[in-house]
């Protein structure tokens, strides 16, 4: 069934009606059922929804295998003291992540040492010179993991050393020197997390906002140029027509936003890495919330975009304004801190990423969610009732492009 003659037979009145008495579905709903089902059939569309699935499991599982992947390192010593130094870096490797592990190999004199690393039986040779300073040499190069292990293993040993030589102990000759991190508002843990749940709801948030809204605004100027809507206009209410549109992209892309974090849930899942799980989701529910606001503000303006402009190329040179408040969701997900995300999470748009990040992050009372939320629904109310006034004086209008002031005076 086409477009305009499943319009039409919705507007043929009680003559439509089922045989059970019941009403014809209305224009906008019929509106958001072909903008999902036309979606869902493109092949391009799926296609790019299941790659970006399999990048975000693939992610989620190279992720997982760097954090637990091993490394061992081998080291030819000479001396008595290189062993304990080598001993006291597998035990501190073990000790920190559990991953790291350095074997010794004895030799009998530091020729034989650096002949075992020439023959490359070991990964470096660590050898202790005459006037005490230590030399740790490889073939073509030290291993960066390697050097920072054995180094923080040798001032550990040097200062036991030292503190028995002077009678004493290390615990004692660094009393008074441990330093403890802190936080005024919420935790260090939780800030980590919320850097990258932060560039996970930025980089979503981006991508859904482009995708969708260019779908919008490119659909309103191919059914303006074929002359279409003019069709269209005579089955249903215009202001229909563009609540159809907004409500069913927005449908398409809550489903994609919930289909790429049940995907990431999963593989953390599946890859025993869920730990961070706990302090996401709740974050997560709230970031579908204000996305929800936040797109249904921008759909109205790429819609009104969509219909000001007379071919698909004036989207380049109209859509600047949208695309600025785009890059700024995502430039308060990724760097905004302090004051500056207190802020942003009040602006429309901009507060369905910074929100969810401070709530992440810090201690966020009830009420300022909600406050935050009735902002962005009283915007996009707004936006959509202004966007319904231009889009109907708009869209009818064929020609070259039009400017927001010249369609604000066209009639209705």
């Amino acid at each position: 069934m086409s477009t305009e003659t499943a319009y039409r037979q919705q507007q043929r009145g009680p003559a439509s009606s089922s045989p059970s008495g019941h009403n014809p579905q209305p224009a906008w709903l019929i509106v958001t059922l072909r903008e999902v089902m036309v979606k869902a059939k493109d092949r391009g569309f799926a296609i790019s929804t299941l790659v970006t699935l399999v990048l975000i499991v693939a992610g989620v599982v190279f992720n997982a295998y760097m954090s637990t992947r091993g490394e061992e390192y081998t080291v030819a010593v000479s001396s008595n003291a290189g062993e304990s130094v080598v001993a006291l870096a597998h035990e501190v490797g073990q000790d920190d992540d559990g991953n790291t592990a350095f074997e010794t190999i004895a030799t009998v004199s530091d020729d034989a040492a650096l002949e075992q690393v020439r023959t490359e039986g070991a990964d470096a040779a660590l050898i202790r010179g005459g006037d005490g300073t230590w030399t740790l040499t490889g073939k073509n190069e030290v291993p960066r993991g390697l050097s920072s292990g054995l180094g923080a293993a040798l001032e550990a040993y040097a200062l036991e050393s030292n503190a028995a030589a002077a009678g004493t102990t290390s615990e004692q000759l660094l009393r008074g020197s441990t330093l403890e991190e802190s936080l005024l508002e919420g935790n260090a843990e939780n800030q980590a997390v919320a850097d990258v749940a932060g560039f996970a709801f930025s980089f979503l948030f981006y991508m859904a906002s482009i995708i969708f809204g260019m779908a919008i605004a490119n659909s309103v100027v191919e059914e303006k140029q074929n002359r279409v809507v003019e069709i269209l206009a005579t089955a249903i209410p215009v202001r229909q027509l563009l609540y159809g549109k907004v409500l069913g992209n927005t449908i398409l892309a809550m489903i994609q936003l919930a289909l790429y974090g049940g995907a990431a849930l999963l593989a953390l899942n599946l890859t025993d890495t869920a730990d961070i799980i706990g302090s996401i989701i709740p974050a997560s529910g709230w970031f579908m919330v204000f996305f929800l606001f936040g797109f249904l503000i921008l759909a109205a303006m790429w819609a009104v975009l969509g219909s000001l402009a007379s071919r698909a190329e004036d989207l380049t040179s109209s859509s600047t304004p949208v695309m600025a408040l785009i890059f700024a969701a995502l430039g308060a997900g990724l760097f905004a801190s302090g004051q500056l995300l207190v802020i942003a999470s009040y602006v429309p748009v901009v507060s369905s990423v910074a929100m969810p990040i401070r709530m992440l992050n810090s201690e966020v009372a009830l009420w300022e969610p909600i406050l935050s939320l009735v902002l962005a629904l009283a915007a996009a109310v707004a936006l959509l009732h202004l966007g319904e006034k231009i889009y109907r004086r708009a869209v009818m209008q064929g020609g070259g492009a039009l400017t927001l002031r010249k369609a604000m005076k066209l009639e209705q």
